[in-house]
């Protein structure tokens, strides 16, 4: 034992020092928020990863059902269609040539030329075809508003009208000016009741003018013939309308 606890104590030099568990007071870790550097933000944004875009959208690989029943529907249900190229503008433009062209019943129609094409090609329309070569727009209305539609055109050079159908007829660009400088159908209505009123007057005299001249003949026969037997001159004949020129 004494020389367990001499003074060396030569077995506590291998001995392992207890673990002591020192509870310091706690302290509450506390950081704040620091903004990220404006050139490291432009660096993250320059380097971000973007994935890249298909050629071609898949909503156009895959026509759409209910995108054919509309182009269907449109052709059937309106009796003026145009046809436009459409050029870019801004999207304040289009509201406001949408809302005149609304003001005289004419819809905007934006299509896509991969749908439209194989609509075409199967119906009465096939001869308007050729006009879908781009970006392209229907100026659509179940009247016939040609002249208005012209007249807000006018104001919209992005937009430039190739041809149109009106009436299952056909137009090119010069066929839909001159169709829109005819008078109105009331108009029209009138000069045909006017021209059908006319025919028959004008019958009525060329029916008229040969009784006419034929009764002038025979009263001046009559009136030689008493004037030879009274030995006196012939009093000069009355003048006879011939009924017409």
């Amino acid at each position: 034992m004494a020389a367990l606890s001499g003074g060396g104590a030569p077995w506590r030099r291998g001995w392992l020092p207890a673990l002591q568990f020192v509870r310091r007071g706690s302290k509450a870790v506390t950081r704040h928020w620091k903004a990220m550097h404006f050139q490291r933000q432009k660096l993250m944004a320059v380097t971000e990863y973007l994935a890249p875009r298909p050629a071609i959208p898949p909503c156009c690989l895959t026509p759409k059902k209910e995108k054919v029943e509309e182009v269907e529907e449109v052709f059937r249900d309106n009796r003026m269609i145009a046809i436009c190229q459409y050029n870019s503008m801004p999207g304040e433009d289009v509201v406001l040539m949408r809302h005149y062209l609304r003001k005289h019943n004419i819809e905007v129609k934006f299509v896509l030329n991969e749908i439209v094409r194989p609509v075409l090609s199967q119906s009465k329309y096939k001869n308007l075809l050729p006009l879908f070569v781009a970006r392209n727009i229907l100026l659509v209305s179940p009247e016939l508003k040609a002249k208005e539609m012209l007249r807000v055109l006018k104001g919209v050079p992005q937009v430039n009208l190739l041809g149109a159908c009106i009436d299952d007829t056909i137009l090119s660009r010069r066929g839909v000016e001159n169709f829109a400088k005819l008078p109105s159908l009331e108009v029209s209505q009138g000069q045909t009741v006017g021209a059908l009123a006319l025919l028959p007057s004008q019958t009525s005299s060329l029916l008229q003018r040969g009784p006419a001249h034929l009764t002038a003949l025979l009263d001046e026969h009559i009136r030689r013939l008493q004037a030879g037997e009274t030995g006196s001159p012939p009093e000069p004949a009355p003048a006879h309308s011939s009924g017409g020129h």
